[in-house]
């Protein structure tokens, strides 16, 4: 028996025991009392079938509340016209400011604030990114000891500056000195987001224009300018020609016998025309594809007109004169001490393809419209018509799909007839 028990049982047993000493004082019998019995009897008798009785119940389970607003949410909802643009985004941060002299809180709304940055449309703005750092309390996050400077000092709040910078580096924007100025005020020169800013600064400068294809950060909305941008995107040699077989025509043109004709934009250098009119008519060309082409968030997709790779005894070997050649001179006689360990192999993995002849987008990736890119081709390469052509059409991949924030236009429809012809002319050509 615990302590408790007993102290509730002697408690219980004096209590009756007064009641039967008071009655025989006023002289009352036994008999006239009335049954009672310890009341602490009563509300332990489950202790004595298990000590279990003086453990507390565990609470019913809450149901969820409903989800509640984010700290600050009401903040970006304040705009009168519910307009999502760089004004609206810019009056919220001001109205935090004004509304909260002591800046509580500051560290979850700019964290709220950076994912608002891409539904309002200034995930690429830098003045943005300077009224977000503004937000932070001036001089109050700056070591002010050795020991603040070894140990991170305020790690919640470093920690928020370095998402911003984070955020900055990700969409591409270089700080510049008032990024520099804000940083120091903030939390000083011996901090972790000033050593990010100093990171940012060195790297960025280096890696700026190291791409050699750059990819324009505005890109055109209009379908054609993106083909042709893709194209040229694509293609190494400068002297190949872009052309708009087809413009896209409008859904409300009534004079056309297909309101929605999709664009069709190819491109074809000299050495490709070249290499197409000495092609071998008894040899089919493929028209393969669509493949997909990201330019920053937009992806397009293309196809290409290309051949089998030629068997080995058909090939002709082009001399190249010595002074043409990049290796010159192409041997060397010279006799160096090598010893047995010396690899005189290497491995080189060269796959061999192919000749492409033309690149093409279109607007549809159905066989009809691909029937009349090889028609437009007819027009510049007149051996093309001599030559069967097979569509070798599939759906696309559909790699990164949209979950991941980028634009992907909808994939193009399967097609299943494969190996056909574009008519019945050159079917008769290839059984000839």
């Amino acid at each position: 028996m615990s302590w408790a028990q007993a102290i509730l049982l002697a408690r219980g047993l004096s209590r009756g025991w007064g009641g039967i000493c008071g009655t025989a004082l006023t002289g009352a019998p036994f008999s006239q009392l009335p049954p009672q019995s310890p009341r602490a009897l009563h509300c332990s008798s489950a202790t004595h079938n298990s000590d279990s009785s003086l453990v507390p119940r565990p609470p019913e389970p809450l149901r969820k509340p409903a989800k509640a607003l984010a700290p600050h949410e009401e903040l970006f909802m304040q705009a009168p016209d519910g307009a999502r643009d760089k004004a609206s985004f810019v009056r919220a941060v001001q109205n935090f400011g004004q509304h909260n002299v002591h800046k509580r809180g500051h560290v979850d709304f700019i964290y709220l604030a950076l994912r608002k940055m891409r539904e309002y449309g200034v995930e690429r703005d830098l003045a943005v990114y300077h009224l977000l750092l503004d937000v932070f309390p001036k001089e109050v996050f700056r070591p002010r000891s050795v020991f603040q400077k070894i140990f991170i000092h305020y790690p919640r709040q470093q920690e928020c500056g370095i998402a911003v910078l984070e955020q900055m580096e990700n969409y591409g924007l270089m700080p510049n000195k008032e990024t520099e100025f804000l940083l120091i005020q903030i939390f000083g020169r011996k901090s972790y987001p000033m050593l990010k800013f100093v990171r940012m600064q060195l790297w960025f400068s280096r890696f700026k224009n190291i791409n050699p294809f750059p990819v324009p950060r505005d890109l055109p909305q209009d379908p054609v300018d993106l083909a042709r941008l893709g194209l040229r995107h694509m293609e190494p040699d400068l002297s190949a020609r872009v052309t708009v077989y087809q413009m896209p025509s409008s859904k409300d043109s009534i004079d056309t016998a297909d309101p929605t004709e999709p664009h069709i934009v190819g491109i074809q250098s000299p050495d490709q025309q070249a290499a197409l009119a000495r092609h071998n008519p008894a040899r089919p060309i493929f028209v393969e594809g669509p493949f997909s082409l990201w330019l920053r968030n937009k992806c397009v997709y293309y196809h290409i007109l290309r051949a089998d790779l030629l068997p080995p005894e058909e090939r002709e070997v082009e001399e190249i004169p010595e002074e043409w050649n990049l290796y010159y001179p192409m041997q060397l006689d010279l006799d160096y001490g090598r010893s047995g360990w010396d690899d005189y192999q290497f491995d080189i993995n060269e796959v061999e393809e192919g000749p492409i002849f033309a690149m093409c987008m279109a607007g549809a990736h159905d066989q009809a419209t691909l029937a009349k890119w090889i028609q437009g081709l007819q027009e510049t390469n007149p051996a093309l018509a001599q030559i069967p052509v097979v569509f070798r059409l599939a759906a696309s991949t559909g790699e990164l799909l949209a979950s991941s924030g980028l634009e992907e236009p909808s994939p193009p429809p399967p097609e299943e007839q494969e190996e056909e012809e574009d008519d019945p002319q050159r079917q008769q050509r290839g059984q000839s």
